[in-house]
């Protein structure tokens, strides 16, 4: 399966096409690794709100700790330090849930910012290259069959735009009924280069 044309302009066009359509595709990946890297980066502040929860809550319990081993009035000062540690621990869960939320974000503008660009670089690059190289093949099949002349003929008569027809023959039906070679010949080479296949490779 040939990936390019016989055809010197033609395999050009397809090789700077396919060229922009990686660089573009390699574009909009790194856009997206980047964006998500930036966003990502916004976590910080919520493990820093983590860590100062988690070491406000310690603080707290340790002190209504030793607070309350003083005999007779330990355990009522213990009870504003035991409040305090719960705002600690709240905090600590704030900080947990923005980290989430930040990654979650992240992730979603990542992959939109990249997928979504890369799948329409796909659907108007990829599927007619490989439209082509379908039909390439065939016709190269065709060719090499017994009857691939007479065959490309009438693919053209089927495929071609009648003003690319008409510069075969004014009447190209009736000369391929017929069995003129010269005309059939002519229709095959413009089904062969559609297909960007060379007759005489």
């Amino acid at each position: 399966m040939n990936l390019y044309s016989d055809f010197a302009p033609q395999r050009s066009r397809q090789v700077v096409g396919d060229v922009l359509a990686l660089l573009a595709i390699g574009a909009w990946a790194w856009l997206g690794v980047t964006v998500f890297q930036l966003v990502s980066n916004l976590s910080t502040f919520g493990a820093q709100m983590e860590a100062a929860g988690a070491g406000f809550t310690e603080t707290m319990v340790d002190i209504g700790s030793t607070l309350g081993g003083i005999p007779l009035i330990g355990g009522g000062i213990r009870v504003p330090f035991d409040g305090a540690s719960d705002a600690g621990q709240s905090l600590q869960d704030a900080g947990q849930s923005q980290q989430v939320a930040v990654s979650q974000l992240a992730t979603g503008l990542g992959v939109g910012i990249a997928v979504l660009p890369i799948l329409m670089i796909l659907i108007l690059w990829l599927v007619p290259r490989v439209r082509f190289a379908r039909n390439s093949a065939h016709a190269r099949t065709m060719l090499d069959a017994s009857a691939g002349v007479d065959l490309l003929a009438l693919r053209a008569l089927a495929n071609q735009k009648i003003s690319a027809l008409s510069t075969v023959s004014p009447n190209a039906m009736e000369a391929w009924r017929r069995g003129d070679e010269t005309v059939m010949m002519a229709l095959a080479r413009l089904e062969l280069k559609s297909a960007g296949v060379r007759l005489d490779r």
